[in-house]
């Protein structure tokens, strides 16, 4: 058992511990929130194609209602809100696709809310051409640039994309993957499936929400949650990125922390761990279904030796959500069935323990798609070995129980039936 400082090196800092014998592991920083909160950055975009005009929401058109509740929200917003509009369909009015689907401009760059420029950017707007949501989707991401302030998109659309490639549906999984704090979020304005089921999928990429309005206060009401939903900057680090390898051999060697990566349909990631002999290695995963998978899937953790003999497996656990699967295996060298030339008293040298994530998934997506995100929680703890059950020894010390056992047993079997017949005689 190793002592509570040698517990403490291997916890907080094994890199220093393993760096004479192995490569320096990967480590996840911990989750420690920014604390200086910068200024929300929010950028408005909004579809200003043709079908914007027609007039059903309490007999007005579906732009007019839009302006009107943009210009109370910008009203509600606190000084400093970096805000940014972008359009889309809002400027071509020929009939050429090719060219109608490039229509997406930023009417307002991301700065400080200036009100007066705001609304006025927006009276302007008369509804024109195409739906190019995916397009727009890709350069509100860059009008927003990078850094590790959280970043909100405001998507407000009454119709599907008529203009992929690219899928709106795609374009948020990209900007996922990219990993740069950006939440989608999506308002629609029309009844139809079609559009509720592509707008959710795009908020759900990216951790976003999505809500329909079929009223002016509905819509006012909505984005008004939003915008004050992207005051909360605060920006908690996430787990540490980290890409698997296709087998285990130059895998990325990991300490204990939470790690991210992305894997694609039927795809398999390797990484080593370094585990001792008086240690316990114990991982999880949870991988996140970004888009519809085909029934009857699953997700594998398995750990194997070098040699690539499996130790141990955990098969996908029910997590109550239907869009989460996860995994966790425990595995430690001192289990019975573990080969070992290692003596569990003396000097121990780390050895690497592989783990291999795997998925059974199907789907109808482009394996172009970015993979799917998952979240690899890995923890080496000292060895407890549960306490061995009462026995009776073995070899020479088990016969001569057995023995002993056996002798007492006829004595009394013995002593036993002559007091029944000495007693059933007499009666």
């Amino acid at each position: 058992m190793i002592n509570s400082r040698w517990l403490r090196a291997i916890l907080i800092g094994p890199s220093v511990a393993l760096s004479a014998v192995f490569p320096t592991a990967a480590y996840a920083d911990d989750n420690e929130p920014v604390e200086t909160a910068p200024p929300p950055r929010v950028e408005l975009v909004l579809d200003v194609s043709g079908s914007m005009r027609a007039a059903d929401i309490d007999g007005r058109t579906r732009i007019s209602v839009a302006q009107q509740a943009f210009n109370e929200v910008v009203d509600a917003l606190p000084d400093g809100t970096e805000l940014g509009i972008r359009v889309l369909g809002a400027t071509y009015k020929g009939k050429d696709k090719a060219e109608g689907c490039k229509d997406t401009q930023q009417i307002v760059p991301v700065a400080p809310v200036d009100r007066a420029a705001a609304k006025n950017a927006i009276a302007k707007l008369r509804p024109t051409g195409f739906t190019p949501v995916g397009l727009a989707l890709r350069g509100a991401a860059e009008d927003l640039g990078t850094g590790e302030t959280a970043r909100r998109i405001i998507l407000i659309t009454d119709g599907e994309d008529t203009c992929a490639p690219p899928d709106p549906c795609d374009v948020a999984r990209e900007l996922a993957a990219k990993g740069t704090h950006l939440v989608v979020d999506t308002l629609g304005l029309a009844p139809d499936d079609k559009v509720r089921r592509q707008l959710v999928c795009i908020a759900a990429a990216t951790g976003g929400t999505y809500a329909s309005a079929e009223t002016p206060a509905q819509l006012t009401d909505r984005i008004k949650q939003l915008v004050d939903r992207a005051k909360d900057t605060t920006v908690v680090k996430p787990p540490a990125v980290v890409a698997g390898g296709k087998e285990c051999a130059g895998a990325p060697l990991l300490a204990p922390g939470v790690y991210t990566d992305r894997e694609k349909i039927s795809e398999h990631r390797w990484y080593r761990v370094p585990v001792r002999v008086d240690q316990e290695l114990r991982a999880s995963v949870s991988i996140a279904l970004d888009r519809p998978v085909n029934r009857d899937y699953g997700v594998l953790l398995r750990a194997t030796a070098a040699d690539g003999r499996e130790l141990v497996r955990g098969t996908d656990a029910g997590s109550g959500r239907t869009d989460v699967l996860s995994t966790g295996l425990r595995w430690s060298a001192l289990e019975p069935d573990v080969e070992s030339d290692q003596p569990a008293d003396g000097p121990t040298t780390p050895t690497e323990v592989c783990l291999v994530i795997s998925n059974s998934f199907a789907s109808s997506t482009s394996n172009d798609a970015p993979g799917m995100p998952f979240e690899l929680t890995i923890d080496v703890v000292a060895t407890s070995p549960a306490p061995d059950a009462p026995g009776l020894g073995s070899g020479w010390l088990l016969l001569l129980v057995l023995t002993v056992a056996g002798l007492i047993t006829g004595v009394l079997a013995g002593w036993g039936t002559r007091w029944w017949i000495a007693t059933w005689r007499t009666n």
